[in-house]
Formats: C-alpha cells, structure tokens, sequence
C-alpha cells in the first residue's frame, strides 16, 4: 500500500460517513444475496450484513466505537421504524381484537417459554448463573433485553449478542419450523415470530405478509413488556 493511499484509507476508516456506507453497502449486499438466491429464509439478509460488517472490520483494523460512531444513525431510526410497525397494526385492528384472548394466551406461553427452555438448556450445559440470567431476555428486542439483563444481574452486553443471534436464527428457520407444525394462520406465524424472533422477526414477517407483519410487530411490543415485567419477579422468586 502506498504512503499517500494509507494516509487517506486512514483518513476514510476514522470517518463516521465509513460506518455508515459499510452499513447500508452490507445490508444492500445482503438484500442483493437473498434475492438472487429465491428469498431463502436462511439467507437472511441482516445475517449477511453482520458478517460482512464484522469481516471489514477486523481486515481493516477498525474498533467497533469508530465504527459506531457513523453507524448510529442507523441504530436511531430503528425508534422511528418501531413506531411505523404501528400502521399495518392499525389496519389489522379488528383481526387483533377478535383475537385477543387467543393473543394473551400465546403471549404468556411464548414468553415463558423463551426465556424458561434458554436457562434450562444453559443450566444442563453447566452455564455459570450470570451467563444464564444474561441469556433469559434473548427474545426481547435489545434495548429492552439489556435493561432487563442488567437489572436481574446479568451481562448487557452478552445478552444483547444472544438477542442478535436469537433473531436471526428464528428469523431464517423460523418459517420452516411453523410448516413443519402446520402453521398456516398469517396471524399466528406472525404474532410467534414477533414474540420469538423480536424486530428481525418482525422484518422478515412483513417481507412475507402484511398480516403476518402485523401481528409480528404486536408481538414484539407485548412479548418486551411482558419480559420487563415478569422476569425480575421470577428473578427475585427463583435466584435471590
């Protein structure tokens, strides 16, 4: 490399305009791959940005708070967009009203469940009790989820990892496991994508069905809530 192009690559990479055109160059790569290949849910496309994000990164050198430093306008509009899940919501009111004690009932076991099946599995691979009560908010979007983490004593920064991981998992095979059981009510995958899967869960509802985004995003919210609340009881009750 010669002395004049690393002074400006140095110069480029300490920019916050790079965080952001990496950002948005690896999602619409993402997009780019998931398309091609016939919008295969395993092919999730914020799964490509990630790793595409994380591989420049370490090639270039980069630390992740420069990286950030530019990529935070991206991680503000994600308020905005929460807020818009609120309009296919609102247009599938009346489904959501005639649904609603079928709603609380998945909420309240999905919810438990999530939480519950990860610290148990945790537990039975000898999971230490802070890695534990870091992985119980998995399923909750990352704001929420790190807020709680810290709250009950675990790890933010772990559980928002897991939350990642969790989304884009459930995100990808998502789709293939509610076949498998025969799933085919738009509200149903919807509303158990959003509670299991949180906002890219939600994303990838709203490629398939506008219903299924709906009550994805309605998941999402009420699943957050829920998991605020009940975990720091279920805290108190089973670790202190």
């Amino acid at each position: 490399m010669s002395p004049d192009f690393h002074e400006i690559w140095v110069y480029l990479s300490a920019s916050p305009l790079a965080g952001l055109t990496l950002t948005l160059a690896a999602y619409q790569a993402g997009m780019w791959v998931f398309e091609r290949f016939g919008r295969r849910p395993a092919l999730n496309p914020v799964m490509i940005a990630v790793l595409l994000i994380a591989a420049t990164l370490m090639v270039a050198g980069i630390d992740y708070r420069t990286y950030f430093d530019g990529a935070q306008f991206v991680h503000f509009l994600l308020g905005p967009a929460t807020v818009a899940l609120a309009v296919p919501l609102y247009r599938q009111f009346q489904q959501v009203r005639r649904s609603a004690v079928a709603l609380l009932v998945a909420l309240l076991t999905g919810s438990a469940a999530s939480a519950l099946s990860a610290v148990a599995i945790a537990w039975a691979l000898g999971a230490s009790e802070r890695t534990m009560l870091s992985l119980a908010p998995k399923s909750v979007t990352s704001p929420i989820a790190m807020g709680v983490s810290e709250q009950i004593g675990g790890l933010p920064s772990l559980t928002a990892v897991f939350v990642i991981l969790t989304g884009i998992i459930a995100a990808s095979f998502g789709t293939w496991v509610l076949n498998l059981v025969r799933v085919t009510d738009w509200r149903a995958r919807g509303f158990g994508l959003g509670v299991a899967a949180h906002g890219i869960g939600t994303a990838r509802a709203l490629q398939v069905n506008e219903v299924a985004g709906a009550f994805a995003g309605l998941g999402m919210g009420l699943n957050g809530l829920v998991t605020a609340i009940l975990l720091p009881v279920l805290y108190r009750l089973f670790f202190t």
